[in-house]
């Protein structure tokens, strides 16, 4: 697999068109002027190609080949293309590379290097000289922050449940352990967010992934009303629930009409809530024109169930 810039290093064949074409091709159709140079393709010529608009400038000696239509990932490469050699995406731009933050359309593209620091519009630069091998890696042919370190870049910035989110959203799709977060923090003294990262792995119970907005209103209702934490999204007696207090036996599922408005989804519903019942778990139901117009009344039932559960006790 190549990585954006190896083609400097790389001897293309054929003529310069091929050549250009390689380079391009292999680069979402971003350019830089150096790799122009390299493969005969003279300052002149290039000057021409812009004129003609072959070649459209994005940042200084970055340029797109033949059109400005956007390319998944595009901004992000010539971002690189743009900076000193060894750059790598970072922080935001990292996290939506590793589909744990969504996407921020109009934030600058985060790149850190480990040498000078420049100016380019749209881009924002950091410097680091504590980045490891561990904390690089390669996603869509780009060099990225490795998992672990781009929560680390991203914890000072972002809200405790945003943050939460990310955290999840790492575990749940498998790209990082909590014990590679450990280790990094472990290098991390005198690092913004490093604290914060840290307080959050320390109480870690599990999963905290929410997948719907309903879902994640509750939560908010649950934690502001000082309630245990419970489980979210995991199995009970062969069913997947939405918030589960194993020790209180209780279960809460959150109904968004989208999903419990078909006749399947009725039926499958009340096989779940028959199968919890017959195994001594009481199941509490909650829609979100519930929680938007009586969301104290929402979590007053569910203290009053809780309260009325005496948490099992474990043997001596």
């Amino acid at each position: 697999m190549k990585v954006l810039g190896q083609w400097d290093l790389l001897t293309v064949a054929g003529g310069r068109d091929q050549k250009l074409a390689a380079i391009a091709g292999a680069q979402r159709g971003r350019v830089a002027r150096r790799q122009l140079l390299a493969v005969g393709i003279t300052a002149s010529m290039i000057q021409t190609m812009l004129v003609h608009r072959w070649l459209h400038r994005l940042h200084p000696g970055v340029y797109a080949v033949g059109h400005l239509a956007p390319i998944p990932w595009g901004n992000e490469t010539a971002a690189l293309l743009a900076c000193p050699r060894g750059g790598l995406l970072s922080h935001e731009s990292a996290a939506e590379l590793w589909r744990i933050r969504p996407p921020q359309p109009s934030a600058p593209i985060h790149v850190t290097v480990t040498t000078h620091q420049i100016r380019r519009a749209g881009i924002r630069i950091h410097r680091s000289r504590a980045l490891r091998p561990r904390d690089i890696r390669v996603r869509e042919q780009l060099p990225v922050t490795a998992p672990a370190r781009t929560l680390l870049d991203i914890a000072p910035d972002l809200s405790a449940r945003e943050l939460e989110r990310a955290l999840d959203e790492a575990l749940v799709r498998r790209i990082v352990r909590l014990d590679e977060i450990a280790e990094i923090l472990g290098r991390a003294s005198g690092i913004r967010g490093a604290a914060r990262l840290g307080s959050l792995i320390e109480r870690h119970p599990g999963s905290t992934f929410t997948r719907s907005q309903a879902e994640e209103r509750f939560l908010g209702l649950v934690r502001s009303a000082g309630l245990p934490e419970p489980l979210l999204n995991v199995r009970v007696e062969g069913f997947e629930v939405d918030f589960f207090w194993p020790g209180h036996r209780l279960v809460v599922e959150v109904d968004g009409y989208a999903y419990h408005a078909t006749r399947s989804a009725f039926e499958h519903d009340r096989a779940k809530g028959s199968k919890l019942a017959a195994a001594g778990i009481a199941t509490a139901r909650v829609t979100w024109l519930q929680m938007e117009h009586e969301p104290y009344a929402v979590t007053a039932r569910i203290a009053q169930a809780l309260v009325r559960a005496e948490p099992r006790q474990t043997g001596a």
